[in-house]
């Protein structure tokens, strides 16, 4: 079973990448649910993890909804290519349509950027499909279109939750496509995956850190949320997620 972090930092992916991790999404503002990083981040990214691991980067234009506007699309057709170009193995995309279907005009924009770039990127398609109408017929949608990955919680607010039809999916993959549990995942989780088939599981393994004084100004909107707050990689719960993956496939 391999482990995927998602980190917002090149010293995320660094610590990652040490702790044993065999992949991380790279993403910003993963309290938004995450939106494209900047091509400086993937640089000093691919500079930590040092080849240790695979660097898939979200391509995301916004938070919000996976409804995009023509120029959402090509903002991310613009992303996929620079990212990938850069050196990023694999990106991580979705789009639905405003009755939430996967959306495939716009997917196969996104899969032809990636496919030009290289064509040997990890295709991950992220939890858009959580918020699909149909989760089965959405990964058939997506085997056909070329997807090697999807990110799902199971169509439900957790991966915990979702475990059933986590294992439909596994099932209906018949090995065509890696599924990726993810979404609230929990270490106490991880054996209940591995025996459901899942063969990757995903979380953030985040803390948070701040520097609070009662001097500190707000520079957002978060209203009452402490301005110095911010999330970074928790070493000890990647160790913890590489030992408990360890765990569980030693055990099967």
């Amino acid at each position: 079973m391999r482990l995927e972090i998602a980190v917002t930092s090149a010293a995320g992916a660094g610590t990652s990448a040490a702790e044993g991790a065999d992949t991380v999404e790279l993403c910003s503002s993963l309290e938004l649910g995450g939106i494209t990083p900047s091509q400086g981040l993937l640089e000093a990214s691919l500079e930590h993890v040092d080849g240790r691991l695979e660097v898939h980067a979200l391509v995301r234009p916004r938070p919000g909804d996976f409804h995009y506007s023509a120029s959402d699309v090509d903002t991310m057709v613009h992303e996929v290519k620079h990212l990938l170009r850069q050196g990023a193995a694999g990106v991580v995309v979705g789009a639905l349509t405003a009755e939430q279907e996967v959306d495939v005009p716009v997917v196969r924009r996104l899969l032809e950027s990636a496919k030009e770039s290289n064509p040997e990127a990890r295709l991950t398609f992220h939890r858009a499909i959580d918020q699909s109408r149909d989760p089965l017929a959405a990964l058939d949608l997506l085997l056909d279109l070329g997807f090697t990955r999807v990110l799902t919680s199971g169509h439900e607010s957790t991966a915990g939750e979702g475990l059933n039809t986590l294992a439909r999916l596994v099932e209906r993959a018949s090995g065509a496509m890696q599924i990726v549990a993810g979404g609230g995942l929990k270490l106490a989780d991880i054996p209940a995956m591995h025996a459901a088939g899942l063969s990757a599981v995903h979380l953030s393994a985040k803390r948070t850190v701040t520097t609070l004084a009662d001097s500190a100004v707000a520079l957002g909107s978060r209203d009452g949320a402490d301005p110095t707050a911010y999330a970074v990689t928790d070493r000890e719960t990647v160790r913890a997620a590489r030992a408990a993956v360890n765990a569980a496939t030693m055990g099967s």
